[in-house]
């Protein structure tokens, strides 16, 4: 799978980056409306590794952008984009992030925490939910990406306020990849490291989020206000965490992201 592609003409001075991990192109809807003014990068992230990650990210900037470039990550990919502005400044001009969680809290969220919008199911969705996380981590399962997307699709229903009819835009499901990003994103929090890297980021950051969203807000505006010299918070509201799906909050969500940019 190539790892980016562009929406719009050239120069490309935005870059959209999914999150997950492992479920490139659901961003689709994103750049595709930013694209009718400006041109736009869709990286993707094929690598086993954060640090890997963060590489491949700012090769695909230079290597396809127009550098310094503002960059829009989304759940996953706002660390992702959050790490690789703090390691690589000279690429990043802004810092969008929208959906993020207080991944970056002196206390992150522990490894074996159950999930917040597991409260969202229905019986038969828990059910379901806990059966696709058995054959996850079941030898036997032979598709396990398979397994990840339907995964993503009760998480992704569970996220949302309410939904605007939408098609799956993920071009693969890749579980092995959340899998280790997983892992060693645990490890990252438990050590606060990304509490010291975002003290090296140097351009502004504005965090967007929906008042749905099952990521503490109040967690998520404390932890970057204290880390972040210049740093802007914004609440949608009626928005889970998918901004761009919401039927009450789209149009605001994109009304405010190209205020940003």
């Amino acid at each position: 799978m190539k790892n980016y592609r562009v929406w719009g003409k050239p120069p490309y001075i935005v870059a959209v980056v999914h999150g997950g991990p492992g479920v490139p192109g659901y961003m689709a809807p994103v750049a595709r409306e930013l694209a009718k003014t400006m041109g736009v990068l869709e990286p993707f992230q094929t690598q086993y590794t954060i640090d890997g990650q963060a590489s491949e990210l700012a090769n695909v900037i230079r290597e396809q952008a127009a550098p310094p470039v503002t960059l829009i990550g989304h759940s996953w990919g706002a660390a992702l984009s959050y790490l690789t502005a703090a390691k690589y400044p000279e690429l990043v001009k802004k810092l969008i992030l929208i959906g993020t969680s207080p991944i970056i809290a002196k206390k992150g969220p522990r490894p074996d925490a159950i999930p917040a919008y597991i409260e969202r199911f229905s019986e038969s969705e828990r059910a379901d939910f806990f059966g696709i996380v058995n054959n996850l981590w079941d030898d036997k399962t032979e598709d396990k990406n398979a397994e990840f997307g339907k995964l993503c699709y009760l998480i992704e229903k569970a996220e949302t306020y309410e939904a605007l009819p939408a098609k799956d835009e993920v071009i693969e499901y890749q579980f092995g990849i959340n899998k280790s990003i997983g892992q060693e994103l645990n490890n990252m929090i438990e050590s606060e490291t990304l509490i010291e890297a975002g003290k090296k980021i140097k351009c502004p950051v504005t965090v967007i989020q929906g008042d749905y969203d099952t990521n503490s807000t109040a967690e998520v505006k404390e932890a970057l206000s204290l880390i972040v010299k210049d740093f802007k918070f914004v609440l949608l509201e009626k928005c889970g965490h998918y901004p761009w799906l919401e039927k009450f909050a789209r149009d605001e969500f994109f009304r405010i992201l190209k205020s940003v940019i």
